[in-house]
């Protein structure tokens, strides 16, 4: 027999009334129970007979937002961002992670049963390859976000992230800091943030007539805390002098400033250091970390309205495949403030 309302009703713990409300998107519901509920439903392979609201509009009034890891705060407050957005329209979304960016996760959430509970999906891929663009053709409609599957024929949003990495070395560069390290470089990938924030950072070297030190860039494989450390000790053990750090994330930022400060090493004094993403734990770090805050809402904001667009009804025949980039901006705080 098909799972019915009930079912899914006793296996979250609540009415029936909230899961009716959490599957058709109507009435006010705690992200927790919601989340319970979803997670419900897709566990019992719940299947909704959307008859009253389906029957009107078509539309379910659920959105996906898939992440490679909600442990990372950006991505954390990032899905923050897209559920306050979605809230303000009236829309509710489920969070899906794809394990790190897991090739093969990211392809089930793309394609699995949970894409019926949704009208569209926003989608952060990491794990899947060029060769895995046409698997992007879904059925339904899809944002991405980030320069990953750069010949995918959908909407995305991204970053500015050769200009906002050039912005950040150049904010070290303006406090007279000339050997200026970089952790969390890809330099074997083709594209995506690493290498373009990259990109960024080499061109504000030329442009000051720097010359670059590859002795002072440190490849990170995941932009995560523990690797910002060890990346910054393995730096330190090269025994290159440098004055200034730009990590290319805020974990990794303050994973090498504990180092530094365990080393004794002073902060902004002898190493000014900025990280990028404008995360909280940042403001609340001592020093406080000086970062690029890319435009988190902004993404967000876009992300959403490319989706109802498509939603609506906006076929690729109708409107082009869009790509809008959000702004960013240089917040300075303690880190790089050499009073």
């Amino acid at each position: 027999m098909s799972t019915t309302l009930h079912d899914v009703a006793q296996h979250a713990g609540v009415s029936i009334k909230t899961v009716s409300n959490v599957v058709n998107g109507l009435g006010r519901v705690s992200a927790a129970t919601r989340e319970r509920v979803l997670a419900s439903v897709a566990q019992l392979d719940y299947r909704p007979n959307l008859s009253a609201r389906s029957l009107r509009s078509g539309r379910t009034g659920v959105i996906g937002l898939a992440v490679p890891e909600l442990s990372l705060a950006y991505f954390a407050q990032l899905a923050d961002a897209v559920i306050e957005e979605a809230e303000r329209r009236d829309l509710v979304v489920l969070i899906e992670q794809t394990r790190g960016g897991d090739r093969a996760r990211e392809l089930e959430l793309l394609r699995g049963p949970r894409r019926q509970l949704t009208d569209g999906l926003i989608f952060s891929p990491f794990g899947m390859t060029e060769e895995d663009t046409e698997l992007l053709d879904i059925g339904s409609p899809l944002v991405l976000l980030g320069e990953r599957l750069p010949d995918a024929n959908v909407d995305r949003v991204t970053m500015r992230n050769v200009e906002a990495g050039a912005a950040a070395t150049a904010s070290l560069l303006k406090l007279g800091r000339e050997r200026i390290a970089v952790i969390g470089a890809h330099l074997d990938a083709r594209l995506g943030s690493a290498v373009l924030r990259y990109e960024g950072y080499v061109q504000a070297l030329r442009a000051h007539g720097i010359e670059l030190r590859d002795e002072l860039v440190v490849e990170v494989d995941l932009w995560h805390r523990s690797n910002g450390a060890k990346a910054m000790r393995e730096l330190l053990a090269r025994g290159e002098p440098f004055d200034a750090l730009f990590a290319m994330n805020d974990e990794l930022a303050l994973g090498a400033l504990r180092v530094l400060q365990e080393d004794g090493i002073d902060v902004p004094s002898d190493v000014a250091l900025i990280g990028f993403d404008n995360v909280d734990d940042g403001r609340f770090s001592r020093p406080s970390l000086s970062t690029v805050d890319p435009g988190r809402s902004e993404i967000a904001a876009m992300a959403v309205e490319l989706l109802l667009e498509r939603i609506g009804g906006a076929t690729s025949d109708d409107v082009a495949p869009r790509e809008l980039q959000s702004p960013f901006r240089i917040i300075e705080r303690e880190s790089t403030r050499d009073e």
